[in-house]
């Protein structure tokens, strides 16, 4: 009786761990669900700004009709990314297609801005520097809502790898997430500067 009793009492012990490991990686994987809602919200504002930019650089810039189409032809694969990095956040390809997307929409952008340098009334334009002010503080909320969403995704990977984590995560199959990431060097370098 009393080996019956320690058994069911180890065996509630254990069920108890697991439940707890299991919970543990279900909150784990929601904040990570959550740091990418917060760049869904930043993302979405960026793409909201484009149309109107381009707008405002419509009236100026007549014989630049590439470079501002461009720029709608990668916004629009920017939305399509991140509408399909937002069905599965943490999926690898999904997050490898973002990552591409916004990218791509970068540079349509930097473009944009040089050719946009060479229209001095275009420059001058007040609703061409709000909306270029705008977009900048919209970069930089992008860029901390990213660092939240791979700070969790790094603690859910930590979480989901460490034994006894692991037993339980293989269990239940909590795939690995994936961390959206820059691989742009030229993102990565510092801005040289010279005087």
């Amino acid at each position: 009786m009393v080996v019956l009793l320690i058994l069911l009492g180890l065996l509630v012990v254990g069920g108890v761990w697991a439940v707890g490991i299991y919970n543990g990686l279900i909150t784990a994987r929601n904040a990570f669900k959550n740091a990418f809602a917060q760049i869904d919200v930043q993302l979405t504002r960026r793409h909201d700004l484009i149309p109107n930019l381009v707008e405002v650089a419509k009236g100026y810039m007549a014989h630049e009709r590439e470079t501002l189409e461009a720029v709608i032809k990668a916004r629009a694969a920017a939305v399509s990314g991140l509408q399909a990095a937002n069905a599965k956040p943490g999926d690898p390809a999904a997050m490898a297609n973002l990552a591409a997307a916004e990218q791509s929409l970068g540079g349509a952008l930097s473009r944009l801005m040089v050719v946009a340098e060479q229209y001095p009334d275009l420059k001058a334009n007040q609703n061409m520097m709000q909306l270029s002010e705008e977009l900048t503080s919209t970069e930089n909320r992008v860029a901390f809502a990213r660092q939240a969403f791979n700070d969790s995704v790094m603690a859910f990977n930590n979480k989901r790898e460490v034994f006894p984590s692991n037993i339980i995560a293989g269990m239940f199959d909590f795939a690995a997430a994936a961390l959206l990431e820059i691989t742009e060097p030229a993102k990565r370098e510092a801005p040289k500067v010279s005087f």
